[in-house]
């Protein structure tokens, strides 16, 4: 069993990222600019924004953060959206969800310029990226091929079961895994909360990527011996054991399930650091390439 380790992984592509910023700034050309916008103080969403801001140091970025209260209208929202499509400083930028209940996620989500919209999440980018087109790629999706790709594991050919649908995760990462091109070229199963015979499936699996958001689910019953297995959940479960009385969990059972893999991402230190990084890869396509 070899350990993915998206933290190694991750800091690799920032310095390659960092060093293009460099190569840039010697030849006079614009820095990249990320901005975000937050609504409330949802704890997850704002350690998620304080890890951007600071990738973007790392790298050489510019960013600004807009905060807002959760009481902030949708008008208000966006039409501070707007203000970003039409500033020429900003390069991309993003709408960190979940919003609260009162804004339409999807009406924020389309009301972003797809040409900055470097979560991906746009329908256009969406849309561009499912059929192989030039586009900003969702992150957590790009950041696992990103994964397999510098792990070398194969692709071409093989079982690739999706536990989840959504369309941050599930969806494009399921298109994605079947594009013509490496990592892709895999038969592709995508597996929800009303597939039958769930088990049977995922068990004929080579490559498992659980993306549910249920802690745990995945056990070691459910793997075959020598699947690779990419963890994508992280929920927060109370724990005794933390300063912070909790602790993230993944959707895999890791300590059973490990033993039986080829190679598995852990829940800290997986996917979850090459999510930002995807990010920043996009925040810099933004900066070079117009589509």
């Amino acid at each position: 069993m070899q350990l993915i380790d998206g933290k190694a992984i991750a800091d690799v592509v920032k310095a390659e990222i960092a060093e293009t910023v460099r190569l840039r700034k010697e030849q006079g050309l614009k820095v990249p600019h990320l901005a975000a916008i937050l609504v409330g103080h949802d704890g997850g969403s704002e350690t998620y924004v304080a890890h951007k801001v600071k990738a973007c140091e790392q790298v050489g970025f510019e960013s600004t953060l807009i905060r807002f209260e959760a009481d902030v209208t949708e008008e208000e929202l966006l039409a501070t959206v707007e203000k970003l499509n039409n500033d020429s400083q900003i390069d991309g930028f993003i709408v960190q969800l979940p919003l609260p209940k009162h804004i339409s996620e999807q009406k924020v989500i389309e009301a972003i310029d797809y040409r900055k919209d470097v979560d991906g999440f746009h329908p256009i980018n969406v849309g561009r990226a499912s059929i192989g087109l030039p586009s900003f790629v969702s992150a957590t999706p790009a950041g696992i091929l990103e994964l397999l790709k510098r792990y070398e594991i194969p692709t071409k050919g093989k079982r690739c079961v999706v536990i989840g649908r959504s369309n941050i995760v599930g969806k494009p990462v399921a298109g994605l895994m079947m594009q013509k091109a490496y990592p892709g070229d895999a038969t592709v199963t995508v597996c929800h909360s009303h597939t039958e015979n769930l088990k049977e499936i995922v068990s004929q699996a080579d490559i498992i990527i659980a993306a549910l958001g249920s802690p745990e689910f995945l056990t070691a019953d459910m793997v075959k011996e020598g699947a690779v297995v990419i963890d994508v959940g992280t929920t927060r479960v109370p724990s005794s054991e933390t300063k912070s009385g909790w602790k993230l969990k993944g959707d895999v059972k890791f300590d059973e399930v490990a033993p039986k893999c080829s190679y598995i991402t852990p829940v800290p230190g997986g996917v979850g650091p090459m999510t930002i990084v995807s990010l920043l890869k996009n925040t810099l396509l933004a900066t070079e390439i117009k589509f």
